[in-house]
């Protein structure tokens, strides 16, 4: 079973940027295709980016697209997402989350415990 740690997490000031990393435990995180969700409080989670096994194809939520870039390194057993032009809406917990399957389920296997993104006004 994959554990996920995420990490970059912080309070930054919008237009800002930040990188969020999602590293795992296992050095077959290259066989599994990777999510970023986040979670705002009182809201539900969202999905916010994705991306498959080979790094190829990733897709992206219509509120970052633009903004956030989501990318890989196997060799790292890491996931990233870059975010800038941060905006106050953009404050939520992220979650990482993987899953083997060859298509991303809407709600992956694996999940992260969170990395808290806060964009102060």
């Amino acid at each position: 079973q994959v554990q996920l740690v995420e990490s970059g997490g912080g309070l930054v000031q919008a237009g800002d940027s930040m990188r969020l990393s999602c590293a795992a435990s296992e050095r077959t995180f290259g066989r599994y295709s990777v999510a970023w969700f986040r979670q705002a409080p009182g809201e539900e989670r969202d999905f916010v980016a994705a991306i498959r096994r080979d790094g190829g194809s990733p897709f992206y939520a219509d509120s970052v697209k633009g903004r956030f870039t989501i990318s890989r390194d196997n060799a790292k057993n890491t996931v990233y997402l870059a975010m800038n032009s941060l905006k106050p809406e953009d404050t939520a917990i992220y979650y990482c989350a993987a899953d083997p399957r060859t298509d991303l389920p809407k709600v992956p296997s694996y999940w992260g415990q969170g990395t808290q993104v806060t964009v102060s006004s």
